[in-house]
C-alpha cells in the first residue's frame, strides 16, 4: 500500500517493522512476557531493510526476498536442535490466547511424546518448505524475466504459506485424534 502511494520500498518496509514493535512492547508491558512471533518478525523486518540497502540489482533484490525465507527455514530446522523447536512457541501464540492459564496448559502438553513428536514433524516440514521455496525462487530469479519474477515472487509465499497452514490444520487433527485414543486426559484444555 505504502509504494502505491510513493513511498520508496525501503522506506515501506522500515515502516511496517512499527506495529511488530509496539506489539512486542505492549506484550512485555502487560505481561511481562516476550512475544517471540513479533520479536522474529522484527528480525526479518530487519534483515529486508538491510539488504534492501545493500542491494540495487533488481536480481539481487528479488533473491534477497528468498534469502529471508531461506534463513527462516534454516532457523526452523536449527531449533531443532533446542529443547524446544520454534513451531512449539508458534503454535503456544495460535493455540492460546496467552493468559497464564492457556500457556501454562499448552506449556505442559510437552511432557507427551505424541505432542513433541507432533511439534517436531511440524518443524521439519516448515523449515524444508521454506529452504526448498527460497532454492526455487532463487533459481527461478535467474532464469525468469524481472517482470515476471515480481510476479512470482508476489504470490508464491501466499500458496506456500496456504499450503503449510491448510497441511498443518489436517496433520494437527490426526495428531489430536491419535492423543485422545492413546489419554483423553492430555487434551483437557482449561477452562476459560
Amino acid at each position: 500500500m505504502l509504494t502505491d502511494r510513493g513511498v520508496s520500498s525501503i522506506s515501506a518496509l522500515a515502516i511496517s517493522a512499527i506495529w511488530p514493535a509496539v506489539e512486542v512492547v505492549a506484550l512485555f508491558a502487560i505481561r511481562r512476557r516476550i512475544d517471540e512471533f513479533g520479536v522474529l518478525t522484527l528480525i526479518l523486518i530487519a534483515l529486508g531493510v538491510g539488504s534492501s540497502l545493500a542491494l540495487q540489482d533488481a536480481r539481487l533484490a528479488l533473491v534477497k526476498e528468498s534469502a529471508a525465507t531461506g534463513l527462516f527455514g534454516l532457523l526452523l530446522l536449527g531449533s531443532l536442535l533446542m529443547p524446544r523447536p520454534l513451531m512449539f512457541y508458534f503454535g503456544r501464540k495460535f493455540a492460546t490466547d496467552g493468559s497464564a492459564e492457556r500457556v501454562d496448559w499448552w506449556n505442559g502438553l510437552w511432557r507427551y511424546e505424541g505432542f513433541r513428536r507432533t511439534q517436531r514433524v511440524l518443524t521439519v516440514v516448515w523449515g524444508v518448505t521454506f529452504v526448498v521455496e527460497a532454492a526455487g525462487r532463487i533459481e527461478l530469479s535467474q532464469l525468469l524475466p524481472v517482470r515476471t519474477m515480481v510476479t512470482v515472487s508476489a504470490v508464491l509465499p501466499y500458496v506456500i504459506i496456504a499450503g503449510l497452514v491448510t497441511w498443518t490444520i489436517f496433520y494437527t487433527k490426526r495428531a489430536r485424534a491419535r492423543a485422545a485414543q492413546l489419554n483423553p486426559a492430555a487434551l483437557a484444555e482449561p477452562a476459560v
